[in-house]
């Protein structure tokens, strides 16, 4: 007997799997400008080297990269360009939530309703940076 998978899992899994695709192309898009040299990074490729050696601390305080969600603002280098598409991949966990909650509620299944509901309000909190494990 074969078992129907559920509508929301194939609406999760398509979303997860296109969205991989396109952050993979962005990826490879990004990167090809950040070795190419048609867009400057804020970390010249000779310094890079040399902070590899060090902690995460003394990279911050040698090149004054701002902390948190400040690497917005430095989009316009190629080294934080990379970045953005890094952000795209880690939202699509959140996209897919968001478009499976309406399949739960057509469905009047009130639980996995909260539940991704709370999963999609963990995520933000973790990416606002209020909710912090460790340092």
């Amino acid at each position: 007997m074969v078992e129907k998978v559920p509508h929301e899992q194939i609406v999760y899994a398509n979303i997860l799997y296109y969205g991989s695709i396109i952050g993979m192309i962005l990826l490879t898009i990004t990167f090809a400008i950040y070795v190419s040299g048609l867009v400057a990074p804020f970390i010249e490729y000779e310094k890079i080297v040399e902070l590899w050696k060090h902690d995460t601390h003394y990279l911050i305080k040698e090149t004054k990269i701002p902390t948190g969600w400040g690497w917005l603002s430095m989009i316009g280098y190629s080294d934080f360009l990379n970045l953005l598409t890094l952000a795209f991949l880690a939202i699509l966990t959140i996209v897919c939530y968001i478009a499976i909650i309406p399949i739960f509620l057509s469905k009047k299944d009130f639980i996995y309703t909260l539940l991704a509901i709370a999963e999609i309000i963990i995520l933000l909190l973790a990416a606002s940076g209020i909710l912090q494990v460790g340092h």
